[in-house]
Protein backbone atom coordinates (compact mmCIF):
# COMPACT_ATOMS: atom_id res chain seq x y z
CA UNK A 1 0.00 0.00 0.00
CA UNK A 2 2.58 2.56 1.11
CA UNK A 3 5.49 2.40 -1.29
CA UNK A 4 7.69 4.08 -3.87
CA UNK A 5 8.20 2.47 -7.25
CA UNK A 6 10.92 3.45 -9.71
CA UNK A 7 10.69 2.88 -13.43
CA UNK A 8 12.40 3.95 -16.63
CA UNK A 9 15.76 2.29 -16.32
CA UNK A 10 17.37 0.21 -19.01
CA UNK A 11 20.26 -0.06 -21.42
CA UNK A 12 21.31 3.12 -23.18
CA UNK A 13 24.33 4.13 -25.23
CA UNK A 14 26.74 6.79 -24.03
CA UNK A 15 25.39 10.20 -24.88
CA UNK A 16 21.82 8.98 -24.73
CA UNK A 17 18.98 9.93 -22.43
CA UNK A 18 16.61 8.27 -20.00
CA UNK A 19 13.84 9.52 -17.80
CA UNK A 20 13.32 7.80 -14.49
CA UNK A 21 10.06 7.98 -12.61
CA UNK A 22 9.38 7.61 -8.91
CA UNK A 23 5.72 7.14 -8.13
CA UNK A 24 4.25 6.99 -4.65
CA UNK A 25 1.23 5.02 -3.59
CA UNK A 26 -0.53 5.12 -0.26
CA UNK A 27 0.69 8.60 0.64
CA UNK A 28 0.98 12.06 -0.84
CA UNK A 29 4.45 12.58 -2.24
CA UNK A 30 3.97 16.35 -2.31
CA UNK A 31 4.45 16.38 1.46
CA UNK A 32 7.94 14.90 1.15
CA UNK A 33 11.29 15.91 -0.16
CA UNK A 34 12.47 13.32 -2.66
CA UNK A 35 15.92 12.26 -3.69
CA UNK A 36 17.45 10.11 -6.36
CA UNK A 37 20.37 7.97 -5.24
CA UNK A 38 22.53 5.46 -7.02
CA UNK A 39 24.77 2.59 -6.08
CA UNK A 40 27.32 0.51 -7.96
CA UNK A 41 29.15 -2.61 -6.79
CA UNK A 42 32.02 -1.82 -4.47
CA UNK A 43 30.90 1.72 -3.77
CA UNK A 44 28.70 3.41 -1.24
CA UNK A 45 25.32 4.73 -2.21
CA UNK A 46 25.52 8.34 -3.28
CA UNK A 47 23.02 11.10 -3.67
CA UNK A 48 22.41 12.30 -7.20
CA UNK A 49 19.62 14.84 -7.34
CA UNK A 50 17.06 15.94 -4.78
CA UNK A 51 13.97 18.13 -4.68
CA UNK A 52 12.28 19.75 -1.71
CA UNK A 53 8.68 19.37 -0.66
CA UNK A 54 7.61 23.00 -0.30
CA UNK A 55 8.91 25.30 -3.03
CA UNK A 56 10.55 22.57 -5.07
CA UNK A 57 14.12 23.77 -4.66
CA UNK A 58 16.54 21.31 -6.18
CA UNK A 59 20.10 20.20 -5.71
CA UNK A 60 22.29 17.98 -7.85
CA UNK A 61 25.81 16.78 -7.26
CA UNK A 62 28.56 18.24 -9.42
CA UNK A 63 29.02 15.14 -11.53
CA UNK A 64 25.48 15.34 -12.91
CA UNK A 65 24.24 18.89 -12.36
CA UNK A 66 24.71 19.94 -15.99
CA UNK A 67 23.15 16.77 -17.35
CA UNK A 68 20.37 15.64 -15.00
CA UNK A 69 17.18 17.44 -14.02
CA UNK A 70 14.86 16.48 -11.21
CA UNK A 71 11.24 17.57 -11.26
CA UNK A 72 7.90 16.61 -9.79
CA UNK A 73 4.35 16.36 -11.03
CA UNK A 74 2.08 16.74 -8.04
CA UNK A 75 -0.99 15.63 -9.98
CA UNK A 76 0.65 12.28 -10.67
CA UNK A 77 2.30 11.79 -7.28
CA UNK A 78 5.53 11.35 -9.20
CA UNK A 79 9.08 12.66 -9.23
CA UNK A 80 11.19 12.40 -12.36
CA UNK A 81 14.86 12.33 -13.11
CA UNK A 82 15.66 13.37 -16.66
CA UNK A 83 19.12 12.11 -17.50
CA UNK A 84 20.87 13.45 -20.59
CA UNK A 85 24.34 12.93 -22.01
CA UNK A 86 24.69 9.72 -20.09
CA UNK A 87 28.14 8.37 -19.43
CA UNK A 88 29.32 4.86 -18.55
CA UNK A 89 30.12 6.19 -15.09
CA UNK A 90 26.40 6.77 -14.60
CA UNK A 91 25.76 3.03 -14.66
CA UNK A 92 24.16 2.06 -11.36
CA UNK A 93 21.00 0.99 -9.66
CA UNK A 94 19.00 4.14 -9.09
CA UNK A 95 16.75 4.46 -6.07
CA UNK A 96 14.32 7.13 -5.02
CA UNK A 97 13.64 7.98 -1.41
CA UNK A 98 11.28 10.30 0.43
CA UNK A 99 11.75 12.27 3.62
CA UNK A 100 9.51 14.91 5.13
CA UNK A 101 10.43 18.57 4.58
CA UNK A 102 14.14 18.10 4.08
CA UNK A 103 16.53 20.53 2.41
CA UNK A 104 17.60 19.32 -0.98
CA UNK A 105 21.34 19.60 -0.49
CA UNK A 106 21.27 17.85 2.85
CA UNK A 107 19.18 15.04 1.49
CA UNK A 108 21.65 14.39 -1.29
CA UNK A 109 24.89 14.97 0.58
CA UNK A 110 24.38 13.61 4.09
CA UNK A 111 24.82 9.89 3.65
CA UNK A 112 23.65 9.02 7.16
CA UNK A 113 20.31 10.77 6.80
CA UNK A 114 17.44 8.40 7.40
CA UNK A 115 14.61 8.24 4.90
CA UNK A 116 10.94 7.59 5.43
CA UNK A 117 10.55 5.50 2.27
CA UNK A 118 12.81 3.78 -0.23
CA UNK A 119 11.99 2.32 -3.59
CA UNK A 120 13.31 -0.99 -4.84
CA UNK A 121 15.53 0.55 -7.50
CA UNK A 122 15.82 0.54 -11.27
CA UNK A 123 18.95 -0.38 -13.19
CA UNK A 124 20.56 2.09 -15.57
CA UNK A 125 23.22 0.56 -17.79
CA UNK A 126 25.15 3.00 -19.99
CA UNK A 127 27.16 0.98 -22.45
CA UNK A 128 27.99 0.81 -26.12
Amino acid sequence: QVQLVESGGGLVQPGGSLRLSCTASGFTLNDYSVGWFRQVPGKEREGVSCIESDFGNTYSVDSVKDRFTISRDNTKNTVYLQMNMLEPEDTAVYYCAARGHTRARGMCEISSLGMSYWGEGTLVNVSS
